[in-house]
């Protein structure tokens, strides 16, 4: 019992120690947060042997104490805690070696169906969280394409302006040119209107002096004149009506 009494405040000073280490290491740590990635945790355990000791201190015990050490070396301790009376044997061991047994029972024979039922969970959990991320891939995936397309569409953004620019000069000197032929046409028009009204003037300046002419004349014929003028023209047709029928006969 006095060994155990020791054993306890011993570790209750090493405990006290342990804790102003802590704080000391602590209180002495300013270096910034590191922001390093942080590795992926394992999606199962390591290795054990009876259920609770890792095979890691069976590896490290086999250079030097050999296959049996580990055993030897959980045998040894036990002896050690029993003798010094460290841990003494009374009820609460066998109470607490019922509740093993029946522990180590239900994980026996209830393990493997909780350990299906929670692999589907975790699987689901999984499929789920994976859904997501493809889908999430896939919206980035067709954002990434809408963005190219929209780079492609900004690279052809030029020949386009230049296009539009073509097609407004274009339209622009199409203007100039109908504008152009509508003064042309109205110029012709009017020009050919002055024509007009200065032919219409000149032909009635014509018939008025042919009017005028053919007045006087016909005013200044005297009825004697009009009379020699008859006699003379039936003189003329005779003549000739003789010398038409001469040349027939020869």
């Amino acid at each position: 019992m006095l060994s155990r009494l020791v054993l306890v405040s011993g570790g209750a000073r090493s405990g006290t120690r342990f804790n102003a280490v802590v704080q000391a290491s602590r209180s002495l740590h300013s270096s910034p947060q590191s922001l390093a990635p942080v590795p992926p945790l394992p999606e199962k355990g390591g290795k054990v042997r009876h259920g609770i000791i890792p095979e890691e201190l069976f590896q490290l015990l086999y250079p030097k104490t050999g296959v049996t050490g580990p055993y030897m070396l959980g045998t040894g301790l036990l002896l050690y805690l029993l003798s010094k009376e460290i841990y003494v044997v009374n009820h609460e061991t066998f109470a607490a070696a019922s509740i093993g047994a029946v522990v180590v029972y239900g994980v026996k024979k209830f393990g493997p169906q909780v350990a299906a039922f929670a692999d589907k969970l975790n699987q689901d959990k999984v499929s789920k969280a994976q859904e997501v991320k493809d889908l999430a891939m896939t919206s980035l995936a067709q954002a990434v394409e809408d963005e190219k397309k929209e780079q492609w569409r900004a690279e052809g953004r030029p020949m386009l302006f230049d296009a539009k620019r073509n097609n407004v000069a274009m339209l622009l000197e199409i203007n100039h040119r109908e504008r152009l032929h509508l003064v042309t046409n109205e110029v012709k028009k009017r020009l050919d209107y002055q024509i007009e009204v200065q032919n219409l003037h000149r032909r009635m300046e014509q018939e008025h002096m042919v009017n005028w002419v053919e007045k006087n004349v016909v005013s200044s014929i005297t009825p004697q004149q009009e009379k020699e003028s008859i006699a003379k023209c039936i003189t003329d047709l005779k003549m000739l009506a003789k010398a038409t029928q001469a040349k027939a006969r020869a």
